[in-house]
């Protein structure tokens, strides 16, 4: 279960496109947070995927990535040209294909890959889905099948494309927009597929007008109620609009650490599923994994990142293509490693479960007035060399920190 959102520069008090996504995944299912510089097609014209190979291209765009650890697709990422995607699962009346194609995911880097704007990056994720299909288990340890939906931007415009097999509608942003796990596009569409269209008129779904409501006839609503798809898209467009127009990359952050209006809110206590996931005992198995926030102007597009779980209890560190991308340990998987970033913040995470209350106090204002110094540094900074020294400063920075978190916190807790 994700959330992501996009504001166009119309909408944001820098003139820039934000971007920002949660994405949710297992509570061990790691993320890895990786840049993929240009690549040249293999001799032999294939490119292996999650579960398939397709036909590779001549030359890719370099890539900001992160992906679960055993998957090739990413949950989010970025290219070299400003183009942010971010991915959601959406849950059909009809079953998603179990057959191995496509994963959302793989869609998503395939478009960072191969597209040099947002425009042509539905294309792309088009094209493949009518060309190969999607399907296949993207479940961690639980078998999980579904549909997918993107949010794709760049520094000028934005898409809501929506799929179901391989029909899918498209729905170009006009100022913000959320989604989550629910189709949103309803009779409001800009284009559908042409083989949407002719079920959907064969169906009597038809309007006199010719069009139909994508999400009233494809949205389940028992898997709806579980995920609470619809009520945290709404959550994230109200949250969104709240910002009359004047919305900052410390906005954005501020709404993927959002819990709702619920008064001592607490993840041992709730029982829905909020824009800031957190796991607990029982059903609720996801938590929110890895987080970014991109803020896309031309010239100079910064990203921000976690690579760790619990937006709430992490800090957003830049990075920016073409420049090295900081150490922060070796790749996770799902088995605890000190080395790794994601898995020391972990500790921090589940101690905090603990008693959140007291764990959240303590990092808080620290945190926000860390972030707040790594944007003034950021925008302070002139040419490669001192952005290259301010993003190293901010991650060194961010690992002093969590190391005094980490230490602060009572580790019989962990």
């Amino acid at each position: 279960m994700c959330d992501t959102l996009v504001a166009l520069p119309r909408s944001t008090a820098r003139g820039a496109t934000l971007f920002a996504k949660n994405s949710d995944r297992e509570r061990n299912e790691a993320q890895v947070l990786e840049v993929h510089g240009r690549r040249r097609r293999d001799p032999s014209g294939q490119l292996k995927l999650t579960y398939i190979s397709i036909p590779d291209v001549e030359e890719t765009h370099a890539c900001l990535i992160s992906r679960p650890f055993w998957m090739w697709g990413a949950e989010m990422g970025a290219n070299e040209h400003g183009v942010v995607i971010g991915n959601e699962a959406l849950h059909a009346k009809t079953a998603a294909q179990r057959r191995r194609a496509l994963t959302g995911m793989d869609l998503l880097r395939l478009a960072l890959e191969r597209a040099a704007s947002a425009a042509q990056a539905v294309e792309v994720i088009i094209e493949l889905l009518e060309r190969h299909g999607q399907g296949g288990d993207c479940g961690h340890l639980g078998r999980f099948y579904y549909n997918n939906g993107f949010i794709i931007a760049d520094a000028t415009e934005a898409y809501v494309l929506e799929t179901a097999g391989r029909w899918w509608a498209l729905q170009r942003v006009g100022s913000v927009r959320a989604l989550s796990n629910a189709y949103s596009i309803g009779t409001d569409y800009d284009r559908v597929s042409d083989g949407f269209a002719d079920h959907a008129r064969a169906a009597g779904w038809t309007d006199p007008s010719g069009r139909f409501d994508v999400a009233a006839q494809l949205i389940d609503e028992v898997r709806d109620r579980a995920s609470f798809g619809r009520g945290r898209c709404a959550r994230g467009q109200g949250l969104l609009e709240q910002g009359n127009d004047q919305l900052t990359p410390a906005a954005m952050m501020a709404i993927l650490r959002d819990h709702g209006d619920a008064s001592g809110w607490s993840p041992a206590e709730t029982v829905g599923r909020t824009i800031c996931m957190h796991a607990a005992e029982g059903p609720r198995r996801s938590q929110s994994v890895a987080s970014m926030v991109s803020e896309i102007r031309a010239g100079r597009t910064i990203h921000w990142v976690t690579g760790t779980s619990a937006p709430c209890l992490s800090l957003f560190k830049p990075v920016v293509l073409g420049l090295p991308l900081p150490d922060h340990g070796p790749a996770p998987s799902d088995r605890f490693d000190a080395q790794s970033l994601w898995w020391r913040h972990e500790q921090v995470h589940r101690r905090t479960l603990k008693d959140f209350h007291a764990g959240h106090a303590l990092m808080a204002a620290e945190r926000d007035a860390l972030e707040q110094t790594f944007q003034q540094r950021i925008d302070a900074a002139r040419g490669d060399d001192a952005l290259a020294a301010a993003i190293a400063l901010c991650w060194r920075d961010a690992d002093a920190a969590e190391a005094r978190w980490r230490g602060a916190l009572p580790a019989a807790a962990g």
